[in-house]
């Protein structure tokens, strides 16, 4: 299985273990740049950005995750996407897009705790493993 992690993933795995089935079980876990700005900018905010910074490369180094940078083929779901909204009168944030993009062309499935993500029905989403 090929787990494309959210930025509210990866907080609530480390908040609260969700989602940790799931990446236990991931073959390849795939973390989009644009994930990262977003915990980035995160942890800036918060009291503990050093212990999160350490954490965040702890996890990245693990052997089956990957940093997903955004290619041509990104940029093209992404404007298939960001299309696909408008004609629905649908809007998401950006960033959202960016990373459903990466999910699609990693054909993964996209670890995710919000709904902005559901009005993109072409995006394979995970369900939370709970133990």
């Amino acid at each position: 299985m090929i787990l494309v992690l959210d930025t509210n993933a990866y907080r609530d795995w480390r908040r609260a273990g969700t989602w940790h089935e799931n990446l236990a079980l991931a073959e390849r876990i795939i973390v989009p740049v644009t994930v990262l700005g977003e915990l980035d900018f995160g942890f800036i905010k918060g009291s503990e950005t050093a212990e999160n910074r350490r954490r965040l490369q702890h996890f990245l180094a693990q052997r089956q995750v990957e940093i997903s940078r955004p290619g041509e083929q990104t940029a093209a779901f992404y404007v298939e996407f960001r299309f696909y909204l408008q004609q629905k009168g649908k809007a998401i944030p950006a960033n959202d897009i960016w990373i459903a993009a990466s999910a699609v062309e990693h054909q993964g499935s996209l670890a995710a705790c919000d709904g902005h993500f559901d009005e993109l029905p072409m995006v394979k989403k995970a369900m939370a493993i709970v133990a």
